[in-house]
């Protein structure tokens, strides 16, 4: 059994308030006493939260989702972890279909032989159910037709843990795909899409209720059409990813998707990939080589080619640029995605019963701690 004593806690329902917290894999009480547990010390300026939930990354620290073993995802899971993140879904991208069945198959025995660091949830299915002219930093020449046949020979392969799947919905087969989603309960996801207002309305019929990494590989908003971006702010209904890293999205246009959107529908996502945490470096994407210089990773035609983002600093960047409170920035890295994948019941928030899932920032957002069932996988 472990505690913090009068810590400044962000406790569900209530606010940031001083508090002791105690705890072993469950949180057993907020505000009770446990003499015999062990106290762990925080400095001044600490701030106990619900560990970040990641519902969007490729990769880290050298390793990537696609590569496909064990040794990769445990990498992964462990560089989330210096950054506040204690749960996250390992998405894959367009490729061939052995590597993306290796790929999801490698992240169902994660699930069931974890390694430490941040818990893995499942899968996130970004792609091959894309539009080519919207493709990004994604190969080409794997694009393929959404399918429900093909959908559910990568669900056997990962053992049901897909919980995401990112399509164009103006392809040919997309509205069957989402309604054999969404009667699996797995998140139909509008993304890398040429699609236009009509077609995303027909895909929320159908059962869409997310937006992949909003603004960016979708048809813009245009006075004369809403596409993609116009929609994701008109239709509530719709929980939209930001990668909120200032260099995929401006800080005008992000206030711009806050100021449209209900606080529980904005999800912070990273979109990072292998070379996250290496610094300015040649990295890889895909098969492609991928260029990070200053913060920004791009392919060598300019393409950006996912992020080197890391969860605290999106939460400091919505926070400090664009002029969100912190409680509900915080939100939008715990509660929101857990609300979106249906794990709130266990995780997401700090509330007696709930995993012990937390990280603790101190003043400037640098992560202190970070603790998963309990277990302290990260310490500054």
């Amino acid at each position: 059994m472990k505690k913090f004593v009068n810590a400044a806690v962000y406790v569900d329902g209530c606010g940031i308030k001083r508090t002791d917290l105690v705890f072993d894999g469950t949180i057993r009480s907020v505000g009770g006493d446990a003499p015999d547990a062990e106290t762990l010390p925080l400095p001044a300026g600490a701030v106990v939260l619900p560990a970040f939930i990641d519902e969007h990354i490729h990769g880290a620290g050298g390793a990537d989702a696609m590569d496909g073993t064990h040794a990769a995802l445990a990498t992964v899971a462990k560089t989330l972890a210096a950054e506040g993140t204690g749960a996250f879904l390992a998405t894959t991208m367009t490729q061939s279909p052995e590597n993306i069945a290796r790929a999801v198959s490698a992240a169902g025995e994660f699930i069931k032989h974890p390694a430490g660091g941040a818990r893995l949830l499942g899968v996130h299915l970004e792609g091959p159910f894309i539009a080519a002219a919207y493709k990004g930093a994604q190969p080409l020449e794997y694009v393929a037709r959404p399918s429900a046949e093909t959908f559910d020979k990568y669900q056997r392969a990962a053992g049901g843990c897909i919980r995401i799947v990112t399509l164009a919905p103006e392809a040919e087969g997309a509205l069957a795909l989402i309604g054999h989603l969404k009667e699996r309960g797995v998140i139909a996801s509008v993304g890398h899409s040429g699609a236009k207002y009509g077609e995303v309305a027909a895909a929320i019929e159908a059962g869409a209720t997310h937006v992949t990494h909003t603004y960016n590989a979708q048809t813009p908003l245009h006075h004369r059409e809403a596409g993609v971006v116009g929609s994701a702010m008109l239709f509530d209904e719709l929980s939209c990813e930001l990668i909120a890293d200032c260099i995929h999205v401006s800080v005008p246009a992000m206030r711009l998707l806050v100021k449209n959107k209900p606080k529980n529908r904005l999800i912070l996502i990273t979109d990072a990939i292998r070379a996250k945490g290496l610094g300015d470096c040649v990295s890889e994407l895909g098969g492609q080589t991928v260029y990070v210089k200053g913060g920004e990773a791009r392919l060598a035609d300019g393409t950006l080619a996912g992020s080197v983002l890391k969860m605290n600093r999106a939460v400091q960047n919505l926070v400090e640029k664009v002029g969100v409170a912190f409680t509900d920035a915080v939100d939008c890295a715990t509660k929101n995605p857990a609300t979106d994948l249906g794990i709130f019941g266990e995780t997401g928030s700090i509330r007696a019963g709930k995993r012990a899932d937390f990280t603790v920032l101190d003043a400037e957002y640098n992560v202190l701690l970070t603790i998963v069932g309990g277990e302290i996988v990260y310490r500054a």
